[in-house]
């Protein structure tokens, strides 16, 4: 009967963005240390995208901005510093921002054997405040779409408060062509993920649900070892352009423009991913 209750349990469909786990996946010492690996993977998409699209991207995002000497610029979520140390070689000044101690500890020694001068934050960019004010904020590799309504929100307004008059916002999610694209499924296997969730053996449960009217998705991990029973919510949520727009606009920021990604490339209706260019007016 327990383990019935338990397999329910496990089953189970929560309500939209009902739990929150971030910490789980960015802060745990284990998991941690594997999603810097994947970072520092300069060819796959994984954490980050690949180099070679983060250079293409830097150098389109230094055009499009005129960013130059004392340019401020607000990296949220920028693990590892692949995009502000590169935007600091241009001479801005930038500040990086993201959950994990580990990727911010890289950053930092990364950009003092490169001589850089960059303000990194290790802290959950959501409870982020500051007197500064910048001319570009960046949420790069879909970050936005992993929080709930009420947390968007609070992010909009936050960009909105410490921007500067005439500043931008860049970011990129997830499109309606790759909800559709997701299927509701269940798996089970021991050590799921090759081993990514522990170091040591563990079982492992995914249950994918969807969520039609909200367009959310759930990956919902269930990691049983010898020692805990850990569950963490991977939520995404997936975006039309006109989604997007409004949460933008009810947080007094203004559409500007629409890509297919980062680094510039035509908006196509089509992709699985898109960008978006905000301004403060």
């Amino acid at each position: 009967m327990k383990m019935f209750e338990e397999l329910e349990k496990i089953n189970t469909r929560p309500k939209p963005f009902e739990f929150y786990t971030a910490s789980d996946l960015w802060t745990d010492e284990f998991t941690s240390w594997q999603m810097l690996s994947f970072h520092l993977n300069e060819d796959i998409d994984a954490s980050s995208r690949n180099a070679a699209f983060i250079d293409r991207s830097v150098e389109w995002i230094t055009s499009h901005f005129n960013v130059e000497r004392g340019t401020k610029i607000a990296d949220f979520g920028c693990g590892p510093g692949l995009y502000t140390k590169r935007l600091s070689h241009r001479q801005a000044i930038v500040t990086g921002i993201d959950f994990s101690n580990r990727s911010i500890k890289y950053a930092r020694e990364v950009a003092t054997r490169e001589g850089l001068s960059i303000s990194y934050l290790n802290q959950n960019y959501l409870e982020f405040e500051t007197d500064d004010r910048f001319n570009l904020i960046l949420m790069i590799m879909c970050d936005f779409c992993a929080l709930s309504p009420e947390q968007r929100e609070k992010m909009l307004n936050k960009f909105n408060t410490i921007l500067e008059p005439g500043g931008s916002v860049l970011l990129d999610v997830y499109s309606l062509t790759a909800f559709e694209q997701r299927k509701e499924t269940v798996m089970y296997e021991s050590n799921l993920l090759n081993g990514f969730w522990s170091s040591h053996n563990y079982y492992g449960f995914l249950n994918t649900f969807k969520y039609e009217d909200e367009k959310v998705v759930l990956d919902k991990y269930t990691v049983i070892e010898e020692s805990r029973t850990r569950t963490i919510y991977n939520w995404l949520q997936y975006f039309s352009p006109e989604m997007l727009e409004r949460e933008f606009v009810e947080c007094g920021l203004t559409i500007d423009t629409f890509y297919s990604d980062v680094a510039g490339s035509p908006f196509n209706p089509e992709a699985t991913e898109f960008a978006v260019i905000a301004k403060k007016q």
